[in-house]
Protein backbone atom coordinates (compact mmCIF):
# COMPACT_ATOMS: atom_id res chain seq x y z
CA UNK A 1 0.00 0.00 0.00
CA UNK A 2 1.41 3.28 -1.07
CA UNK A 3 2.14 5.90 1.52
CA UNK A 4 0.07 9.11 1.32
CA UNK A 5 1.64 11.80 -0.86
CA UNK A 6 2.70 14.89 1.02
CA UNK A 7 2.01 18.09 -0.92
CA UNK A 8 4.85 20.56 -1.38
CA UNK A 9 3.71 24.10 -0.37
CA UNK A 10 5.70 25.65 -3.21
CA UNK A 11 4.01 23.35 -5.72
CA UNK A 12 0.64 24.27 -4.29
CA UNK A 13 1.35 27.98 -4.62
CA UNK A 14 2.58 27.53 -8.19
CA UNK A 15 -0.45 25.42 -9.04
CA UNK A 16 -2.84 28.01 -7.61
CA UNK A 17 -1.16 30.94 -9.40
CA UNK A 18 -2.95 32.29 -12.54
CA UNK A 19 -1.78 30.72 -15.76
CA UNK A 20 -0.32 32.59 -18.75
CA UNK A 21 -3.71 32.28 -20.48
CA UNK A 22 -5.44 33.85 -17.52
CA UNK A 23 -2.89 36.68 -17.30
CA UNK A 24 -3.38 37.45 -20.99
CA UNK A 25 -7.13 37.52 -20.65
CA UNK A 26 -7.56 34.16 -22.45
CA UNK A 27 -10.37 31.67 -21.91
CA UNK A 28 -10.96 30.12 -18.52
CA UNK A 29 -9.65 26.55 -18.18
CA UNK A 30 -12.23 23.80 -18.28
CA UNK A 31 -13.18 22.00 -15.05
CA UNK A 32 -12.50 18.57 -16.47
CA UNK A 33 -8.84 17.80 -16.91
CA UNK A 34 -6.44 20.51 -15.73
CA UNK A 35 -3.21 18.56 -16.17
CA UNK A 36 -2.41 20.11 -19.53
CA UNK A 37 -2.97 23.61 -18.20
CA UNK A 38 -0.87 22.82 -15.16
CA UNK A 39 1.89 21.65 -17.43
CA UNK A 40 1.67 24.86 -19.50
CA UNK A 41 1.73 27.02 -16.39
CA UNK A 42 4.69 25.21 -14.97
CA UNK A 43 6.53 25.13 -18.25
CA UNK A 44 5.97 28.86 -18.72
CA UNK A 45 7.15 29.51 -15.18
CA UNK A 46 10.23 27.40 -15.76
CA UNK A 47 11.07 29.34 -18.89
CA UNK A 48 10.57 32.67 -17.08
CA UNK A 49 12.63 31.55 -14.09
CA UNK A 50 15.47 30.22 -16.17
CA UNK A 51 15.49 33.10 -18.74
CA UNK A 52 14.54 30.69 -21.48
CA UNK A 53 17.01 28.00 -20.41
CA UNK A 54 14.35 25.34 -20.79
CA UNK A 55 13.93 26.19 -24.50
CA UNK A 56 11.33 28.39 -26.24
CA UNK A 57 7.70 27.44 -26.07
CA UNK A 58 5.55 27.33 -29.18
CA UNK A 59 3.99 30.65 -30.08
CA UNK A 60 0.47 29.32 -29.51
CA UNK A 61 1.45 28.67 -25.89
CA UNK A 62 2.97 32.13 -25.34
CA UNK A 63 0.00 34.25 -26.55
CA UNK A 64 -3.58 34.63 -25.52
CA UNK A 65 -6.58 33.66 -27.59
CA UNK A 66 -7.14 37.31 -28.48
CA UNK A 67 -4.26 37.26 -30.95
CA UNK A 68 -5.03 33.95 -32.63
CA UNK A 69 -6.63 35.69 -35.63
CA UNK A 70 -3.32 37.58 -36.18
CA UNK A 71 -1.31 34.35 -36.20
CA UNK A 72 -0.28 34.93 -39.81
CA UNK A 73 1.76 37.96 -38.63
CA UNK A 74 5.24 37.08 -37.26
CA UNK A 75 5.30 36.96 -33.51
CA UNK A 76 8.02 39.57 -33.04
CA UNK A 77 6.11 42.02 -35.23
CA UNK A 78 2.94 41.41 -33.23
CA UNK A 79 4.81 41.91 -30.01
CA UNK A 80 6.30 45.18 -31.29
CA UNK A 81 2.88 46.41 -32.50
CA UNK A 82 1.33 45.69 -29.10
CA UNK A 83 4.15 47.56 -27.40
CA UNK A 84 3.70 50.55 -29.70
CA UNK A 85 -0.07 50.55 -29.11
CA UNK A 86 0.42 50.43 -25.37
CA UNK A 87 2.95 53.28 -25.57
CA UNK A 88 0.70 55.51 -27.65
CA UNK A 89 -2.11 55.23 -25.11
CA UNK A 90 0.09 57.08 -22.65
CA UNK A 91 0.26 56.76 -18.90
CA UNK A 92 -2.70 55.80 -16.76
CA UNK A 93 -3.88 58.12 -15.35
CA UNK A 94 -3.08 60.75 -18.02
CA UNK A 95 -0.63 63.49 -17.10
CA UNK A 96 -2.18 66.78 -18.21
CA UNK A 97 0.47 69.28 -19.35
CA UNK A 98 0.21 72.91 -18.31
CA UNK A 99 2.82 75.62 -18.41
CA UNK A 100 3.64 77.15 -15.07
CA UNK A 101 5.05 80.56 -15.93
CA UNK A 102 8.38 81.75 -14.67
CA UNK A 103 7.91 84.94 -12.65
CA UNK A 104 4.09 84.71 -12.71
CA UNK A 105 3.63 88.11 -11.12
CA UNK A 106 5.27 89.66 -14.19
CA UNK A 107 3.87 87.45 -16.94
CA UNK A 108 0.25 87.55 -15.74
CA UNK A 109 0.17 91.34 -15.44
CA UNK A 110 -1.02 92.03 -19.04
CA UNK A 111 -3.99 89.71 -18.54
CA UNK A 112 -5.09 91.49 -15.41
CA UNK A 113 -4.60 94.91 -16.97
CA UNK A 114 -6.34 94.22 -20.31
CA UNK A 115 -9.56 96.25 -20.74
CA UNK A 116 -12.64 94.08 -20.57
CA UNK A 117 -14.98 96.24 -22.65
CA UNK A 118 -12.74 96.94 -25.65
CA UNK A 119 -11.41 94.66 -28.36
CA UNK A 120 -8.83 95.59 -30.96
CA UNK A 121 -8.30 94.25 -34.44
CA UNK A 122 -5.69 95.16 -37.03
CA UNK A 123 -6.85 95.41 -40.64
CA UNK A 124 -5.41 95.95 -44.09
CA UNK A 125 -7.33 97.54 -46.97
CA UNK A 126 -6.48 97.24 -50.67
CA UNK A 127 -6.82 100.17 -53.03
CA UNK A 128 -10.13 101.23 -54.60
CA UNK A 129 -12.40 100.14 -51.74
CA UNK A 130 -14.53 103.25 -52.20
CA UNK A 131 -16.17 101.77 -55.30
CA UNK A 132 -17.76 98.88 -53.37
CA UNK A 133 -21.53 99.30 -53.02
CA UNK A 134 -24.26 97.34 -51.30
CA UNK A 135 -26.40 95.82 -54.05
CA UNK A 136 -29.39 94.74 -51.97
CA UNK A 137 -31.50 96.88 -49.59
CA UNK A 138 -30.05 97.23 -46.09
CA UNK A 139 -32.17 98.65 -43.27
CA UNK A 140 -30.77 101.66 -41.43
CA UNK A 141 -33.46 103.02 -39.12
CA UNK A 142 -36.29 104.27 -41.28
CA UNK A 143 -34.26 104.09 -44.51
CA UNK A 144 -33.39 101.29 -46.93
CA UNK A 145 -29.84 101.78 -48.23
CA UNK A 146 -28.89 100.40 -51.65
CA UNK A 147 -26.33 101.05 -54.41
CA UNK A 148 -23.96 103.16 -52.37
CA UNK A 149 -21.05 102.79 -49.89
CA UNK A 150 -22.17 101.44 -46.53
CA UNK A 151 -20.69 103.70 -43.84
CA UNK A 152 -22.84 104.72 -40.87
CA UNK A 153 -21.66 107.52 -38.60
CA UNK A 154 -18.32 109.26 -38.40
CA UNK A 155 -17.05 112.51 -36.92
CA UNK A 156 -19.38 115.33 -36.03
CA UNK A 157 -18.49 118.97 -36.52
CA UNK A 158 -17.16 119.02 -32.96
CA UNK A 159 -15.06 115.83 -33.27
CA UNK A 160 -13.81 116.39 -36.84
CA UNK A 161 -10.75 118.26 -35.56
CA UNK A 162 -9.97 115.64 -32.92
CA UNK A 163 -8.15 112.32 -33.28
CA UNK A 164 -9.70 109.41 -35.19
CA UNK A 165 -10.38 107.59 -31.93
CA UNK A 166 -13.36 109.92 -31.48
CA UNK A 167 -14.85 109.04 -34.90
CA UNK A 168 -17.54 106.52 -34.02
CA UNK A 169 -19.03 104.22 -36.71
CA UNK A 170 -21.80 101.66 -36.46
CA UNK A 171 -20.37 98.15 -36.21
CA UNK A 172 -21.94 96.87 -39.45
CA UNK A 173 -20.27 99.59 -41.55
CA UNK A 174 -17.71 98.48 -44.14
CA UNK A 175 -14.43 98.83 -42.26
CA UNK A 176 -12.24 99.85 -45.20
CA UNK A 177 -14.76 102.43 -46.44
CA UNK A 178 -15.07 103.80 -42.91
CA UNK A 179 -11.27 103.99 -42.73
CA UNK A 180 -11.23 106.01 -45.98
CA UNK A 181 -14.00 108.24 -44.60
CA UNK A 182 -12.00 108.79 -41.40
CA UNK A 183 -8.78 109.44 -43.31
CA UNK A 184 -6.95 106.48 -41.81
CA UNK A 185 -6.19 104.98 -45.24
CA UNK A 186 -6.42 106.34 -48.78
CA UNK A 187 -8.57 104.96 -51.56
CA UNK A 188 -5.71 105.17 -54.06
CA UNK A 189 -3.12 103.18 -52.10
CA UNK A 190 -5.05 101.40 -49.37
CA UNK A 191 -3.32 100.96 -46.03
CA UNK A 192 -3.45 99.47 -42.56
CA UNK A 193 -4.84 100.46 -39.19
CA UNK A 194 -6.25 99.23 -35.91
CA UNK A 195 -9.95 99.28 -35.11
CA UNK A 196 -11.36 99.25 -31.56
CA UNK A 197 -14.85 98.07 -30.62
CA UNK A 198 -16.43 100.73 -28.43
CA UNK A 199 -19.72 99.12 -27.39
CA UNK A 200 -23.18 100.71 -27.49
CA UNK A 201 -23.44 104.14 -29.11
CA UNK A 202 -26.32 106.48 -29.89
CA UNK A 203 -26.87 109.00 -32.67
CA UNK A 204 -24.55 108.35 -35.61
CA UNK A 205 -24.20 111.46 -37.76
CA UNK A 206 -23.89 111.83 -41.53
CA UNK A 207 -20.85 113.62 -42.96
CA UNK A 208 -19.13 113.84 -46.33
CA UNK A 209 -15.41 113.14 -46.13
CA UNK A 210 -12.83 111.90 -48.63
CA UNK A 211 -15.41 111.21 -51.32
CA UNK A 212 -17.79 109.15 -49.16
CA UNK A 213 -21.10 110.36 -47.73
CA UNK A 214 -21.83 108.47 -44.52
CA UNK A 215 -25.33 107.50 -43.39
CA UNK A 216 -27.05 108.92 -40.32
CA UNK A 217 -28.74 106.81 -37.64
CA UNK A 218 -30.41 108.61 -34.74
CA UNK A 219 -30.99 105.61 -32.45
CA UNK A 220 -28.79 103.32 -30.35
CA UNK A 221 -26.86 100.36 -31.72
CA UNK A 222 -25.30 97.66 -29.51
CA UNK A 223 -21.86 97.77 -31.15
CA UNK A 224 -19.70 100.45 -32.71
CA UNK A 225 -16.06 100.98 -33.53
CA UNK A 226 -13.42 103.67 -33.86
CA UNK A 227 -9.91 103.82 -35.30
CA UNK A 228 -6.94 104.08 -32.99
CA UNK A 229 -4.66 107.00 -33.76
CA UNK A 230 -0.91 107.40 -33.31
CA UNK A 231 -0.25 103.71 -33.81
CA UNK A 232 2.58 102.86 -36.17
CA UNK A 233 2.74 99.42 -37.76
CA UNK A 234 4.45 97.87 -40.72
CA UNK A 235 2.03 97.44 -43.58
CA UNK A 236 2.54 95.76 -46.92
CA UNK A 237 1.77 98.39 -49.51
CA UNK A 238 -0.71 97.77 -52.29
CA UNK A 239 1.52 97.11 -55.30
CA UNK A 240 -1.13 97.31 -58.01
CA UNK A 241 0.14 100.60 -59.44
CA UNK A 242 3.86 99.68 -59.61
CA UNK A 243 2.95 96.28 -61.04
CA UNK A 244 0.58 97.92 -63.51
CA UNK A 245 3.44 100.11 -64.79
CA UNK A 246 5.73 97.09 -65.18
CA UNK A 247 3.11 95.05 -67.04
CA UNK A 248 2.10 97.94 -69.31
CA UNK A 249 5.74 98.58 -70.25
CA UNK A 250 6.38 94.90 -71.00
CA UNK A 251 3.24 94.43 -73.12
CA UNK A 252 3.95 97.68 -74.97
CA UNK A 253 7.46 96.57 -75.89
CA UNK A 254 6.12 93.18 -76.92
CA UNK A 255 3.48 94.78 -79.16
CA UNK A 256 6.01 97.07 -80.82
CA UNK A 257 8.62 94.39 -81.39
CA UNK A 258 6.54 91.32 -82.28
CA UNK A 259 5.11 90.70 -85.74
CA UNK A 260 3.62 87.23 -85.19
CA UNK A 261 0.04 87.18 -83.80
CA UNK A 262 0.79 83.71 -82.41
CA UNK A 263 3.43 85.22 -80.13
CA UNK A 264 1.68 88.52 -79.43
CA UNK A 265 -1.82 87.38 -78.46
CA UNK A 266 -1.12 84.42 -76.09
CA UNK A 267 1.56 86.40 -74.24
CA UNK A 268 -0.59 89.50 -73.81
CA UNK A 269 -3.65 87.44 -72.88
CA UNK A 270 -1.76 85.51 -70.19
CA UNK A 271 -0.16 88.59 -68.67
CA UNK A 272 -3.41 90.55 -68.56
CA UNK A 273 -5.32 87.60 -67.11
CA UNK A 274 -2.94 87.09 -64.20
CA UNK A 275 -2.57 90.83 -63.66
CA UNK A 276 -6.33 91.21 -63.30
CA UNK A 277 -6.75 88.06 -61.19
CA UNK A 278 -3.83 88.65 -58.85
CA UNK A 279 -3.35 92.42 -58.79
CA UNK A 280 -5.89 94.87 -60.19
CA UNK A 281 -9.25 93.14 -59.52
CA UNK A 282 -8.69 89.88 -57.60
CA UNK A 283 -11.52 87.69 -56.27
CA UNK A 284 -12.26 88.04 -52.57
CA UNK A 285 -10.09 85.57 -50.63
CA UNK A 286 -8.23 85.41 -47.33
CA UNK A 287 -4.73 84.56 -48.55
CA UNK A 288 -2.60 84.45 -51.68
CA UNK A 289 -2.50 80.65 -51.77
CA UNK A 290 -6.28 80.49 -52.15
CA UNK A 291 -6.20 83.35 -54.64
CA UNK A 292 -3.58 81.61 -56.76
CA UNK A 293 -5.60 78.39 -56.73
CA UNK A 294 -8.73 80.22 -57.91
CA UNK A 295 -6.96 82.11 -60.70
CA UNK A 296 -5.14 79.04 -62.02
CA UNK A 297 -8.42 77.13 -62.02
CA UNK A 298 -10.11 79.89 -64.02
CA UNK A 299 -7.20 80.39 -66.41
CA UNK A 300 -7.34 76.93 -67.99
CA UNK A 301 -10.91 77.17 -69.40
CA UNK A 302 -10.35 80.84 -70.24
CA UNK A 303 -7.25 79.93 -72.25
CA UNK A 304 -9.22 77.33 -74.20
CA UNK A 305 -11.94 79.86 -75.06
CA UNK A 306 -9.26 82.40 -75.98
CA UNK A 307 -7.67 79.88 -78.35
CA UNK A 308 -11.01 79.49 -80.12
CA UNK A 309 -11.70 83.19 -80.64
CA UNK A 310 -8.03 83.73 -81.55
CA UNK A 311 -8.38 81.19 -84.33
CA UNK A 312 -11.59 82.68 -85.74
CA UNK A 313 -11.29 86.39 -84.90
CA UNK A 314 -7.98 87.76 -83.62
CA UNK A 315 -5.71 85.87 -86.00
CA UNK A 316 -7.81 86.82 -89.02
CA UNK A 317 -7.74 90.49 -88.04
CA UNK A 318 -4.03 90.76 -87.26
CA UNK A 319 -2.70 88.61 -90.08
CA UNK A 320 -0.30 90.66 -92.25
CA UNK A 321 -0.72 93.65 -89.92
CA UNK A 322 2.40 95.78 -89.88
CA UNK A 323 1.05 98.92 -88.18
CA UNK A 324 2.58 98.00 -84.84
CA UNK A 325 2.32 101.44 -83.27
CA UNK A 326 -1.37 101.64 -84.11
CA UNK A 327 -1.90 98.09 -82.84
CA UNK A 328 -0.20 99.07 -79.60
CA UNK A 329 -2.31 102.19 -79.14
CA UNK A 330 -5.66 100.83 -80.33
CA UNK A 331 -5.71 97.08 -79.69
CA UNK A 332 -3.42 96.86 -76.66
CA UNK A 333 -4.75 100.11 -75.21
CA UNK A 334 -8.30 98.86 -75.66
CA UNK A 335 -7.39 95.55 -74.00
CA UNK A 336 -6.06 97.42 -70.96
CA UNK A 337 -9.21 99.57 -70.86
CA UNK A 338 -11.40 96.47 -70.84
CA UNK A 339 -9.22 94.57 -68.36
CA UNK A 340 -9.28 97.46 -65.89
CA UNK A 341 -13.05 97.57 -66.11
CA UNK A 342 -13.33 98.15 -62.36
CA UNK A 343 -11.62 101.53 -62.93
CA UNK A 344 -12.36 102.55 -66.51
CA UNK A 345 -16.10 101.79 -66.57
CA UNK A 346 -16.78 102.22 -62.87
CA UNK A 347 -18.67 105.47 -63.50
CA UNK A 348 -21.41 103.61 -65.44
CA UNK A 349 -24.28 103.00 -62.97
CA UNK A 350 -24.93 99.44 -64.09
CA UNK A 351 -23.75 96.48 -62.05
CA UNK A 352 -25.90 93.69 -63.48
CA UNK A 353 -28.12 93.56 -66.55
CA UNK A 354 -31.22 92.29 -64.75
CA UNK A 355 -34.62 94.02 -64.71
CA UNK A 356 -34.68 94.33 -60.91
CA UNK A 357 -31.24 95.93 -60.75
CA UNK A 358 -31.98 98.30 -63.62
CA UNK A 359 -35.09 99.50 -61.78
CA UNK A 360 -33.35 99.83 -58.41
CA UNK A 361 -30.07 101.49 -59.40
CA UNK A 362 -30.32 105.25 -60.01
CA UNK A 363 -29.43 106.20 -63.57
CA UNK A 364 -29.16 102.61 -64.76
CA UNK A 365 -31.94 102.75 -67.35
CA UNK A 366 -30.61 105.95 -68.92
CA UNK A 367 -27.11 104.47 -69.04
CA UNK A 368 -28.48 101.32 -70.68
CA UNK A 369 -30.20 103.38 -73.36
CA UNK A 370 -26.96 105.24 -74.09
CA UNK A 371 -25.02 101.96 -74.28
CA UNK A 372 -27.57 100.34 -76.61
CA UNK A 373 -27.59 103.36 -78.95
CA UNK A 374 -23.77 103.43 -78.98
CA UNK A 375 -23.57 99.71 -79.78
CA UNK A 376 -26.12 100.16 -82.57
CA UNK A 377 -24.05 102.93 -84.16
CA UNK A 378 -20.89 100.84 -83.85
CA UNK A 379 -22.68 97.85 -85.38
CA UNK A 380 -23.73 99.94 -88.40
CA UNK A 381 -20.09 100.84 -89.02
CA UNK A 382 -18.99 97.21 -88.75
CA UNK A 383 -21.78 96.12 -91.08
CA UNK A 384 -20.55 98.59 -93.67
CA UNK A 385 -16.99 97.26 -93.60
CA UNK A 386 -18.17 93.64 -93.63
CA UNK A 387 -20.26 94.42 -96.71
CA UNK A 388 -17.24 95.98 -98.39
CA UNK A 389 -15.27 92.75 -97.83
CA UNK A 390 -18.17 90.61 -99.04
CA UNK A 391 -18.55 88.91 -95.64
CA UNK A 392 -21.86 90.43 -94.57
CA UNK A 393 -24.16 87.49 -95.48
CA UNK A 394 -21.96 85.06 -93.52
CA UNK A 395 -21.90 87.22 -90.42
CA UNK A 396 -25.61 87.99 -90.63
CA UNK A 397 -26.16 84.23 -90.44
CA UNK A 398 -23.83 83.95 -87.44
CA UNK A 399 -25.64 86.68 -85.52
CA UNK A 400 -29.03 85.25 -86.49
CA UNK A 401 -27.94 82.08 -84.66
CA UNK A 402 -26.84 84.19 -81.67
CA UNK A 403 -30.18 86.03 -81.52
CA UNK A 404 -32.13 82.78 -81.79
CA UNK A 405 -30.08 81.32 -78.94
CA UNK A 406 -30.77 84.35 -76.73
CA UNK A 407 -34.51 84.18 -77.46
CA UNK A 408 -34.57 80.52 -76.47
CA UNK A 409 -32.74 81.37 -73.22
CA UNK A 410 -35.26 84.12 -72.43
CA UNK A 411 -38.33 81.90 -72.84
CA UNK A 412 -37.01 79.00 -70.73
CA UNK A 413 -39.28 78.89 -67.65
CA UNK A 414 -37.93 79.33 -64.09
CA UNK A 415 -34.59 80.64 -65.39
CA UNK A 416 -33.37 84.17 -66.04
CA UNK A 417 -30.92 85.26 -68.72
CA UNK A 418 -27.94 87.16 -67.31
CA UNK A 419 -25.39 88.74 -69.63
CA UNK A 420 -21.96 88.51 -68.00
CA UNK A 421 -18.82 90.38 -69.07
CA UNK A 422 -17.27 87.35 -70.71
CA UNK A 423 -20.49 86.40 -72.52
CA UNK A 424 -21.04 89.90 -73.91
CA UNK A 425 -17.47 89.87 -75.27
CA UNK A 426 -17.97 86.47 -76.90
CA UNK A 427 -21.16 87.68 -78.58
CA UNK A 428 -19.56 90.77 -80.09
CA UNK A 429 -16.05 89.55 -80.93
CA UNK A 430 -16.93 87.91 -84.29
CA UNK A 431 -17.99 91.28 -85.66
CA UNK A 432 -14.47 92.68 -85.13
CA UNK A 433 -12.77 90.27 -87.55
CA UNK A 434 -12.01 92.96 -90.18
CA UNK A 435 -8.71 94.82 -90.10
CA UNK A 436 -9.69 98.45 -89.56
CA UNK A 437 -8.64 100.92 -86.93
CA UNK A 438 -12.07 100.96 -85.21
CA UNK A 439 -12.06 97.14 -85.18
CA UNK A 440 -8.64 97.11 -83.53
CA UNK A 441 -10.00 99.25 -80.70
CA UNK A 442 -13.30 97.33 -80.38
CA UNK A 443 -11.59 93.94 -80.37
CA UNK A 444 -9.06 95.03 -77.76
CA UNK A 445 -11.78 96.32 -75.44
CA UNK A 446 -13.83 93.11 -75.86
CA UNK A 447 -10.84 90.88 -75.17
CA UNK A 448 -10.14 92.95 -72.05
CA UNK A 449 -13.76 92.60 -70.90
CA UNK A 450 -13.55 88.85 -71.38
CA UNK A 451 -10.35 88.73 -69.33
CA UNK A 452 -11.83 90.85 -66.52
CA UNK A 453 -15.03 88.82 -66.35
CA UNK A 454 -13.34 85.42 -66.43
CA UNK A 455 -10.54 86.31 -63.99
CA UNK A 456 -12.66 88.25 -61.48
CA UNK A 457 -15.93 86.34 -61.51
CA UNK A 458 -15.32 83.10 -63.37
CA UNK A 459 -17.66 81.47 -65.85
CA UNK A 460 -20.96 81.92 -64.07
CA UNK A 461 -23.98 80.49 -65.82
CA UNK A 462 -25.87 82.79 -68.19
CA UNK A 463 -29.10 81.11 -67.00
CA UNK A 464 -29.73 81.59 -63.30
CA UNK A 465 -32.64 81.00 -60.97
CA UNK A 466 -34.41 83.84 -59.24
CA UNK A 467 -32.83 82.94 -55.90
CA UNK A 468 -29.34 83.02 -57.46
CA UNK A 469 -29.97 86.48 -58.89
CA UNK A 470 -31.44 87.68 -55.61
CA UNK A 471 -28.48 86.60 -53.51
CA UNK A 472 -28.48 85.84 -49.78
CA UNK A 473 -29.71 89.31 -48.72
CA UNK A 474 -32.10 90.19 -51.53
CA UNK A 475 -35.85 90.72 -51.04
CA UNK A 476 -38.05 87.62 -51.25
CA UNK A 477 -41.27 89.54 -52.06
CA UNK A 478 -42.95 87.49 -49.38
CA UNK A 479 -46.05 88.12 -47.27
CA UNK A 480 -45.75 90.58 -44.39
CA UNK A 481 -47.10 90.23 -40.84
CA UNK A 482 -50.42 91.79 -39.95
CA UNK A 483 -49.89 93.92 -36.82
CA UNK A 484 -53.40 94.30 -35.41
CA UNK A 485 -52.70 96.52 -32.40
CA UNK A 486 -49.98 99.00 -31.35
CA UNK A 487 -50.15 100.55 -27.88
CA UNK A 488 -47.25 102.99 -27.29
CA UNK A 489 -46.43 104.80 -24.06
CA UNK A 490 -43.36 106.77 -23.02
CA UNK A 491 -41.71 103.79 -21.26
CA UNK A 492 -42.94 100.77 -23.26
CA UNK A 493 -44.82 99.70 -26.37
CA UNK A 494 -47.05 96.66 -26.95
CA UNK A 495 -47.68 94.93 -30.28
CA UNK A 496 -50.31 92.35 -31.18
CA UNK A 497 -50.46 90.49 -34.48
CA UNK A 498 -52.57 88.00 -36.38
CA UNK A 499 -51.44 84.39 -36.42
CA UNK A 500 -48.99 83.53 -39.23
CA UNK A 501 -50.57 81.77 -42.25
CA UNK A 502 -49.58 78.14 -41.74
CA UNK A 503 -50.75 77.27 -45.25
CA UNK A 504 -47.87 79.34 -46.62
CA UNK A 505 -45.39 77.64 -44.32
CA UNK A 506 -44.96 80.52 -41.85
CA UNK A 507 -44.82 79.54 -38.19
CA UNK A 508 -43.45 82.56 -36.32
CA UNK A 509 -42.64 86.26 -36.10
CA UNK A 510 -39.24 87.98 -36.00
CA UNK A 511 -38.87 91.53 -34.61
CA UNK A 512 -36.02 93.93 -35.42
CA UNK A 513 -35.42 96.76 -32.98
CA UNK A 514 -32.98 99.37 -34.26
CA UNK A 515 -31.92 97.00 -37.06
CA UNK A 516 -31.03 94.17 -34.65
CA UNK A 517 -33.19 91.07 -34.16
CA UNK A 518 -34.42 91.32 -30.56
CA UNK A 519 -37.18 88.74 -30.32
CA UNK A 520 -38.81 85.72 -31.97
CA UNK A 521 -42.24 84.25 -31.42
CA UNK A 522 -43.52 80.92 -32.77
CA UNK A 523 -47.05 79.59 -33.04
CA UNK A 524 -48.02 77.86 -29.80
CA UNK A 525 -45.73 79.96 -27.58
CA UNK A 526 -48.44 81.90 -25.79
CA UNK A 527 -50.42 84.91 -26.95
CA UNK A 528 -49.39 86.66 -30.19
CA UNK A 529 -48.23 89.83 -28.50
CA UNK A 530 -45.09 91.37 -27.03
CA UNK A 531 -44.28 94.39 -24.85
CA UNK A 532 -40.90 96.10 -25.32
CA UNK A 533 -39.35 98.39 -22.75
CA UNK A 534 -37.50 101.45 -23.97
CA UNK A 535 -33.78 100.77 -24.18
CA UNK A 536 -32.55 104.32 -24.72
CA UNK A 537 -34.32 106.87 -22.56
CA UNK A 538 -35.02 109.97 -24.56
CA UNK A 539 -34.21 108.33 -27.93
CA UNK A 540 -36.18 106.88 -30.81
CA UNK A 541 -36.50 103.20 -31.64
CA UNK A 542 -37.31 101.55 -34.96
CA UNK A 543 -39.35 98.34 -35.30
CA UNK A 544 -39.64 95.97 -38.24
CA UNK A 545 -41.53 92.66 -38.40
CA UNK A 546 -41.21 89.57 -40.57
CA UNK A 547 -42.69 86.11 -40.78
CA UNK A 548 -40.52 83.14 -39.78
CA UNK A 549 -40.28 79.85 -41.63
CA UNK A 550 -38.32 77.61 -39.30
CA UNK A 551 -35.13 79.49 -38.41
CA UNK A 552 -35.20 81.78 -41.45
CA UNK A 553 -36.94 85.14 -41.71
CA UNK A 554 -38.89 86.39 -44.73
CA UNK A 555 -39.10 90.04 -45.81
CA UNK A 556 -39.34 92.65 -43.08
CA UNK A 557 -41.88 95.44 -43.04
CA UNK A 558 -41.03 99.09 -43.38
CA UNK A 559 -39.75 100.60 -40.16
CA UNK A 560 -42.18 102.06 -37.68
CA UNK A 561 -40.81 104.75 -35.34
CA UNK A 562 -41.45 104.95 -31.60
CA UNK A 563 -40.35 108.47 -30.69
CA UNK A 564 -39.13 109.82 -27.37
CA UNK A 565 -42.53 111.28 -26.46
CA UNK A 566 -44.29 107.93 -26.75
CA UNK A 567 -45.75 108.54 -30.20
CA UNK A 568 -45.81 106.08 -33.10
CA UNK A 569 -45.63 106.80 -36.79
CA UNK A 570 -44.50 105.15 -40.02
CA UNK A 571 -44.68 101.46 -40.84
CA UNK A 572 -47.24 101.82 -43.64
CA UNK A 573 -47.23 98.09 -44.44
CA UNK A 574 -47.63 96.81 -40.86
CA UNK A 575 -51.15 95.82 -41.78
CA UNK A 576 -49.70 92.98 -43.82
CA UNK A 577 -49.87 92.10 -47.49
CA UNK A 578 -49.83 89.11 -49.75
Amino acid sequence: MDAPKISDPEDDAERDAPSQWERDGGPEPSTGNNSILDFRSRASSDVDDNNGAGGPLPVWLQESSKSFHWRWVPYRLRHFARAVAAWTKGPDPPQIQKITPFFPSVQEAPVRCRPFDNAYQAFRCPANCKSVHVTTPHAVGGKDINWRPFVIGGPTEETAIQSTSSYIYRADSFVCQAAIHAGVVSNEKGGCGVVALTGTHTNFTSTHRNGIRSISFDASFPKSFAFLSNISSSCIKDLRWPLLAITVIFTTLLSLCTASPLVFFPTVFTMLFFHVGLVSDPPTTNDYASLSSIIIGRFLPAAFVAAVFYRYTVKLQQQDLNAYIERTILWLGGAWIGSLNNYTFDFIPIQRLTPADLRAQPGARLALVIIVVSLFMIALGQVWYLRLEGRLPKYLGIYAIFVTFLIVCVIIPSLNLRIHHYFLALLLLPGTRIQTRPSLLYQGILVGLFINGAARWGFDSILQTTSELRGPDGPLHSSLPNITSIVPTISNITFEWALPPLKKGYDGISVLVNDVERWRWFTGEGQPQKTFERQDQGGVEYFRFAYMRGSGAADFTEAGTWDSSGGWFGGKDLGGKG
